[in-house]
């Protein structure tokens, strides 16, 4: 109605009234209510003073956890009598503090952690896990670091604790393997004390790195490395248990080999992490295009949607994508 108000004097009432299917009358009761006087104040209510003085009892220290109704009764016991349980619930209301009235801490919102890979070398994912150890409640560790894009374990260690010291050690040896350059790479974990320390931070400014965590109990933020960790695993021969630090690593250094080398990973074409991470994915995906063409040529009967493809090799890895917005469905129509 503020609309017809405005402009219905230079369109005509009646004309605008019929587009907007808005009887006159409507609109002439609209311009002519007028707002509803202020509701007077009862002459038994509060003071403006009374009213602070029941704030400042609800805030002592012994009522800041407490109800009304408790604190209510409290008074009571005590022979003191300030207001009815509603009105404190009333001057709470007031004052916005019907739900809490201490001072907390408030934890900041974590932003879901978005991470785009178009290239080797641009994202890595780490992670520890835990192997079983020779008796109950023992264990060794395991640190892995996983490219992303290629899903090239770029490094790996087994110790006997969780240590930020090692991480470290781990990350800059890796680092300088693969000839990492300040603003090349971001590195994503989850939030465990070896992650989140101060000196593996401290590595990441000095090495030029960003640093990405995964957000508080969100289990899918580090989807590469659970997956990875679940390979390993899951294989047949997998131990299950270790009796030392050397059975552990003479275990995983056949299996990292064969997963880098020999492996053909689903997620990145069926082609090994070694081809895609060091520049032989194309080279590869021709070879098989030239086994298909020709199997096709041979037995075309056998094709019925034509000449087949090898699955394509990877162009783009996130963490995260970003959801769609309605603006975006809208510009790709």
């Amino acid at each position: 109605m503020e609309t017809v108000a405005l402009h219905g004097p230079r369109l005509g009432v009646g004309r605008l009234c019929r587009a907007l299917a808005v009887p006159r009358a409507t609109y002439y009761r609209h311009l002519e209510a007028k707002a509803p006087p202020p509701r007077p104040t009862p002459t038994r209510a509060l003071t403006v003073a009374e009213r602070g003085a029941v704030l400042d009892v609800l805030h002592e220290p012994r009522f800041a956890d407490q109800a009304p109704a408790e604190v209510y009764a409290r008074l009571l016991d005590e022979n003191r009598y300030l207001c009815s349980e509603r009105t404190m619930y009333r001057i709470l209301a007031a004052n916005a503090e019907v739900r809490e009235r201490r001072d907390q801490l408030r934890h900041p919102a974590y932003k879901k952690p978005e991470l785009l890979a178009t290239a080797p070398n641009q994202v890595w994912s780490w992670d520890i896990t835990k192997l079983l150890g020779p008796a109950k409640w023992t264990y060794f560790y395991l640190y892995v670091l996983l490219d992303i894009f290629s899903r090239y374990v770029v490094g790996w260690m087994i110790a006997h604790r969780e240590s930020a010291t090692l991480a470290k050690k781990l990350i800059e040896e890796a680092c300088q393997r693969q000839g990492i350059t300040p603003g090349q790479l971001a590195i994503h974990a989850d939030r465990g004390p070896s992650m989140t320390s101060k000196m593996v931070a401290h590595l990441y400014a000095d090495l030029g790195v960003t640093k990405s965590h995964s957000r508080p109990n969100v289990s899918n933020d580090n989807p590469f490395s659970e997956s990875h960790f679940k390979t390993l695993k899951y294989r047949p021969d997998f131990p299950e248990r270790f009796g030392s630090a050397q059975h552990g690593r003479a275990h995983c250094g056949p299996f990292f080999d064969w997963y880098n080398h020999e492996h053909r990973h689903g997620g990145i074409g069926l082609l090994t992490p070694h081809d895609v991470h060091y520049g032989l994915a194309a080279q590869r995906v021709a070879a098989r295009t030239l086994v298909l063409a020709a199997a096709h040529a041979a037995h075309p009967e056998r094709f019925t949607a034509g000449v087949p493809t090898p699955p394509p090799p990877p162009t783009a890895v996130w963490i995260n994508p970003p959801t769609a917005t309605s603006s975006d469905v809208v510009q790709a129509h």
